[in-house]
């Protein structure tokens, strides 16, 4: 994933603007009580979405095929 990329996320197009590494705790897998020191940092990117930017795992965007896209949407 790289700057100016299309992804999708929550069910709309967005541009990334940023990509970086974070952590990420994750309550569901991990459970309530966060330890940042037992995980590592992992690839983020910073979006465009909803007139705002906010910063995503990577994991949860889908890179959109911008020659599909054009092609739909133009």
């Amino acid at each position: 994933m790289k700057v100016g990329d299309l992804v999708k996320w929550n069910n709309q197009a967005c541009i990334v603007t940023e990509v970086y590494e974070s952590k990420c705790w994750r309550t569901e897998s991990m459970g309530k009580k966060v330890s940042w020191g037992d995980i590592e940092p992992e690839p983020f990117a910073r979006i465009l979405a909803d007139g705002g930017l906010i910063g995503i795992p990577q994991v949860d965007l889908e890179t959109i095929d911008e020659a599909k896209w054009r092609a739909k949407w133009g």
